[in-house]
C-alpha cells in the first residue's frame, strides 16, 4: 500500500528487553528459511494459516504455537487493536542484506506491514525510496512497500524485527494521516508486559474473495493503467493496447459476476477469462513501466490481478466462515 512518505513512525513503545527474552526462547528449529530462499534471511511465524508454522497469505488466519507462548509478544500484536493478518519474527544475519525489491503482489494492495525492532543495532539501516532510516529497538513503524526498499544488517549481531501485516480500521487510518501531516500528536502509547493480561487477539478470516469483486478489479486496473500512463518512456500505442486488454477483462468480468457471483456454475467462465488475458500479455514483461516504482507491468499483472482474482477453493468459507 502506498504512503505518502516512504517511513511512518507510529506513537508507540514498547520494551524491547522483554521482547528479546521472549524471543530468545524461541527454538531454533522455528526458524524457517525465506520462501524465495535469500540468504541470511528466516523467519518464525507467529499468526499463520490455521495456526500451523508455515508461510502464505491465503486462508484463515490464527496465532502460531509460538505465539501463544509468548505473553508480550501477543500483547504487542494485540497493542494496535486490529485484525491482523500474517504476522512473524523476520531474522536477518549479521552481514546480510534484503535487496532492493517492491513488494506488488495482491496482500499488499489493501495492507501495510508494521515493523517492532527488537534486536538491532544503529549500523542496521532500512532504504525506501531516497530516504534511510534506523529503526531502533522497541519502536513502531510503517514504510511505503510500493517504493523500492531494501535493508543491510551492517552489524555483528542477528537482526531481529517483529512484523504485523494489517489492512487497517478507519481509526488506525486516522492516527497515520496525523503522523503523515505532523499533527500533534501526545505522549507516545507505552505499552510495557502485564502478566494479568489476556488480550484478545482479531486475525483475518478472509483475507481475499473467492471470486475478486469486478469493482476491486476495475480499481486495481485503473490505477495501474494511470501508474503507466505517467512514465514519458512508454509506447503510447502499447499503452493503449494494454488498456484495451485489461478493460475488457474488468467488463467482462463484471458480466460474468452479474451471472454467476461465486457459484461454481461460474468457475469455467472465470478461468477462461484470465487464461485469454494471461495469453494477450506481450512477451516483454516490462514493456510497459510504472513511472512510480518502475516496475515492469507484467509481473504487476500477473500477482495483483490475474492470481489472486480466482480463489474457489474459499468459496465454502465465505458460506460457513471455517476454513
Amino acid at each position: 500500500m502506498e504512503l505518502e512518505r516512504p517511513f511512518l513512525k507510529l506513537p508507540f513503545v514498547f520494551d524491547s528487553a522483554v521482547l528479546a527474552g521472549e524471543v530468545e526462547r524461541v527454538l531454533a528449529g522455528e526458524w524457517l528459511p525465506h520462501p524465495s530462499g535469500l540468504p541470511g534471511n528466516t523467519a518464525v511465524p507467529l499468526i499463520a494459516i490455521n495456526g500451523e508454522p508455515k508461510d502464505g497469505f491465503d486462508g484463515q488466519m490464527a496465532a502460531t504455537q509460538v505465539l501463544k507462548d509468548s505473553p508480550y509478544l501477543m500483547q504487542v500484536v494485540s497493542s494496535f487493536g486490529e485484525v491482523v493478518a500474517r504476522s512473524r519474527l523476520m531474522r536477518l544475519a549479521p552481514g546480510a542484506e534484503v535487496q532492493e525489491h517492491v513488494d506488488f503482489n495482491y496482500h499488499w494492495y489493501s495492507r501495510v506491514r508494521i515493523h517492532v525492532p527488537v534486536i538491532t543495532e544503529p549500523s542496521v539501516r532500512f532504504f525506501c525510496g531516497q530516504d534511510e532510516v534506523h529503526m531502533a529497538a522497541g519502536e513502531a513503524w510503517l514504510f511505503d512497500s510500493w517504493r523500492r526498499h531494501r535493508v543491510v544488517n551492517g552489524s555483528s549481531l542477528d537482526r531481529i524485527h517483529l512484523v504485523i501485516d494489517i489492512a487497517g480500521s478507519a481509526r488506525f487510518w486516522r492516527m497515520v494521516r496525523s503522523v503523515q501531516r505532523d499533527a500533534d500528536i501526545s505522549e507516545p502509547k507505552r505499552v510495557t508486559f502485564n502478566e494479568n493480561l489476556n488480550p484478545t487477539l482479531m486475525t483475518e478470516r478472509f483475507p481475499a474473495a473467492p471470486v475478486m469483486a469486478p469493482g476491486e478489479m476495475s480499481a486495481i486496473v485503473t490505477e495501474l493503467m494511470v501508474d503507466c500512463s505517467a512514465n514519458p518512456d512508454n509506447d503510447q500505442a502499447v499503452l493503449e493496447y494494454y488498456h484495451d486488454l485489461l478493460f475488457d477483462l474488468v467488463h467482462d468480468w463484471r458480466n460474468h459476476w452479474s451471472l454467476y457471483g461465486f457459484m461454481a456454475e461460474g468457475i469455467e467462465g472465470y478461468q477462461k477469462l484470465l487464461q485469454k488475458a494471461q495469453a494477450a500479455l506481450k512477451p516483454d514483461p516490462r514493456v510497459l513501466v510504472t513511472q512510480s516504482n518502475k516496475v515492469g507491468i507484467n509481473p504487476i499483472i500477473n500477482q495483483r490481478l490475474l492470481a489472486a482474482a480466482l480463489k474457489p477453493s474459499r468459496a465454502s468459507e465465505f458460506v460457513t466462515g471455517r476454513s
